[in-house]
């Protein structure tokens, strides 16, 4: 199993800037991607970045520019830098890692950092 904690959700106003990390432990050298999510209330959840292993990032076009994906392997840390930020930013934030093994694929995810973004 995979543990996943995110931190450093908050409060910012439109233009501010944020920086979630994302603590795995466990089995995290069965980790191949690990993503960050958002939710809102009565909404699905909606994929945001990825960072591979081997270092391929992706990004939802609304982040492309503004959020910088990145992870700290030593530390089985992830991060999101969210520049630029916007009121429809808001959201709660989710941590995702995939992970794989001779059992087969299984997905983890973290409890969620809240983001709200004032005008």
């Amino acid at each position: 199993q995979v543990r996943l904690v995110e931190s450093g959700g908050g409060l910012v106003q439109a233009g501010g800037s944020l920086r979630l990390s994302c603590a795995a432990s466990g089995r995290v050298l069965e980790i191949y991607v690990m993503g960050w999510y958002r939710q809102g209330p009565g909404n699905e959840r909606e994929w945001v970045a990825e960072i591979t292993t081997d270092g391929f990032i992706t990004y939802r076009d609304s982040a492309k520019g503004r959020f910088t994906i990145s992870r700290d392997s030593a530390q089985n840390t992830m991060y999101l830098q969210m520049n630029n930020l916007k009121p429809e930013d808001t959201d709660r934030y989710y941590c995702n890692a995939k992970t794989a093994n001779i059992r087969g694929q299984a997905s983890y995810w973290g409890q969620g950092t809240q983001v709200t973004v004032s005008s």
